[in-house]
């Protein structure tokens, strides 16, 4: 087993198919109408949901009850972001893309090319798991976006940022109650050197409240005066 390899050639493919297969899927949506749109987001969604259970099943028989509790709830966000983005491709709703835009492009954006809770390379399991996670977000987003018309708004960016805060609330109550340590608002990831972190608990989460705001605003930039005119490949 090997460590990961920041932007070595597993991890370069990764980001690559990111942008890649929404782009991809995106023109034969548009190209062929609802029809595909739908099949690809049902298709989506499937190979989403059977890579996240698979993974709890692992996780639970490795960790136990407990020790999956403690880690392994989709109280972190990309853990959040993986199931509304499921629900958002099987029963797409304008507030549910609004919030996963802004949760997808940051958020997992951010996982994908700076894995560091990424432990194995690739070929190893968890490679995989990690990146269909991860990347399957940010490419359901992109899918979203370029072939079936949504357009995120200044509305979208309050909503994804109070839905994350109400996150953070429940990740805190079961931090309380499981010793966990979700959204690390308990304490920093241990060993990172991200600059995220640089600023002493609880210091560091005031810092990630206006980080997260920045980055928001951000994504949101390329769209701002702009109309959201759904595709006609749009499913619905």
């Amino acid at each position: 087993m090997t460590g990961f390899r920041t932007f070595a050639a597993p991890h370069l493919v990764a980001i690559a198919l990111t942008l890649v297969v929404p782009a991809a899927l995106a023109w034969w949506a548009r190209r062929r109408g609802p029809s595909a749109a739908r099949a690809i987001s049902i298709g989506w969604a499937g190979v989403m949901a059977a890579n996240e259970v698979l993974y709890w099943s692992v996780r639970w028989i490795e960790l136990g009850p407990w020790g999956f509790l403690a880690n392994h709830l989709p109280l972190n966000l990309c853990g959040a972001a993986v199931l509304l983005t499921i629900a958002t491709l099987v029963s797409p709703r304008r507030w549910a893309y609004g919030i996963l835009y802004f949760w997808g492009l940051v958020g997992a954006g951010n996982a994908v090319l700076t894995p560091g809770a990424l432990a194995v390379d690739f070929p190893e399991y968890r490679f995989f798991q990690y990146f269909v996670a991860h990347s399957g977000i940010v490419g359901a987003v992109l899918f979203m976006t370029w072939g079936l018309g949504q357009r995120p708004g200044v509305r979208d960016l309050v909503r994804a940022f109070v839905a994350l805060n109400g996150l953070a609330l429940l990740a805190a109550a079961a931090n309380l109650l499981l010793g966990a340590n979700y959204l690390y608002l308990s304490a920093p990831p241990p060993g990172t050197v991200s600059p995220f972190f640089f600023a002493p608990w609880p210091w560091y989460l005031l810092l990630l409240e206006f980080l997260g705001a920045a980055m928001f605003l951000l994504v949101l930039a390329p769209f701002l005066g702009r109309r959201n005119r759904p595709s006609r490949a749009s499913p619905g």
